[in-house]
């Protein structure tokens, strides 16, 4: 029971979608139903199907979007819509509309400005093995560079406050853009939290877009270039020992023949190392430079944050309704079997 803690409040439905005409009807469909109130926006990344047109046949508001992938597609979303609550799901019909107002509820009961719905079973179906696998190495590899917040930060189910939208720079351009998410809460320390949901399967006819190596190769990169703009002290400072343990290879030798003999034979080699030692030094005083710079950027990005209105409402009285809502229906259910009992 959530009309009371959704009163006033306009929530935006994204659907980013790709070829995605044997679902995306039943979606649209499914959102309207779970959250009537709800506007629900389905963006078209250049589909060669009937995707469009089954979308505004079944209510959406249909806008095209011709740069291919779903960074762009996300960056465009946050960028023309206006609402105090986004939730962004795929087209494929693999996450349930009705989880919908839990996300939004868990999200305004607990003031947080992302709630990520977390796959349950997602590695049920025997063709997105190999895709779980990478999952979990890519989660790990996440809880060592950027912290614990996140246990799927590949899911695509996701509640957003306006506060985030307006305040994320989004410059990814595929699928990486929820691990850009996810770097970008973690950074600014926002208030988050995941609500574990079920995982189903695509329908026939309904094929994924993902390639294993290919975008699993884009998110490492990623990866790499997140961690280079929000953490350049680590970054460059494994840079840094990587240059001075190849120095140290090709200078160990050249001491060696010289405490022996006195004589360095090798003067190409002792030059090299002497260049790499040198490059390592100023690889790691970049770095030092450069986290300098991050903090500065950091601390600008969460004064944009925090110049954007939150959202304002009666919490304690919405959470009452939904109580003696939920009260009523369980005193109704148990004067019901009691009267079975009765007879």
């Amino acid at each position: 029971m959530t009309d009371g803690l959704f009163e006033g409040l306009d929530i935006a439905v994204l659907l980013p979608c790709y070829n995605e005409a044997a679902t995306i009807g039943d979606v649209v469909a499914g959102f309207r139903a779970a959250i009537p109130s709800a506007k629900i926006y389905v963006y078209d990344n250049n589909s060669t199907d009937q995707t469009a047109l089954r979308a505004a046949l079944a209510g959406a508001i249909v806008v095209r979007e011709p740069r291919q992938g779903k960074g762009h597609v996300v960056r465009r979303m946050f960028s023309d819509i206006e609402a105090d609550i986004y939730l962004m799901a795929d087209g494929d019909g693999t996450y349930a509309p009705a989880d919908g107002p839990e996300l939004i509820r868990t999200m305004l009961t607990e003031r947080c400005d992302m709630v990520v719905g977390t796959r349950r079973g997602v590695t049920d179906d025997a063709g997105r093995r190999g895709h779980a696998f990478g999952n979990s190495i890519f989660n790990g590899l996440y809880k060592s560079i950027f912290g614990n917040d996140f246990s799927d930060i590949f899911s695509g189910y996701r509640a957003f406050s306006r506060r985030f939208a307006k305040s994320f720079p989004a410059v990814s351009d595929g699928f990486e853009i929820e691990t850009e998410m996810s770097v970008h809460a973690s950074v600014l320390k926002l208030p988050v939290t995941e609500l574990a949901l079920d995982y189903g399967r695509r329908p026939e006819g309904s094929h994924s877009k993902l390639s294993t190596f290919g975008d699993g190769a884009k998110i490492l990169w990623m990866f790499a270039m997140l961690m280079k703009e929000t953490r350049p002290f680590t970054f460059f400072s494994y840079l840094s020992v990587i240059t001075l343990g190849v120095s140290m290879m090709f200078m160990v030798p050249v001491l060696n023949e010289y405490f022996l003999t006195g004589l360095v034979t090798r003067m190409p080699s002792w030059m090299l190392a002497m260049a790499l030692m040198m490059m390592a030094l100023m690889i790691f005083a970049g770095g030092v430079i450069l986290d300098s710079v991050a903090r500065g950027r950091a601390e600008q990005k969460r004064f944009h944050y925090m110049s954007i209105a939150p959202i304002r409402l009666d919490l304690t009285n919405a959470v009452a309704q939904d109580v003696r809502a939920n009260a009523q229906t369980g005193s109704l259910t148990a004067e019901t079997e009691s009267r079975k009992r009765a007879t």
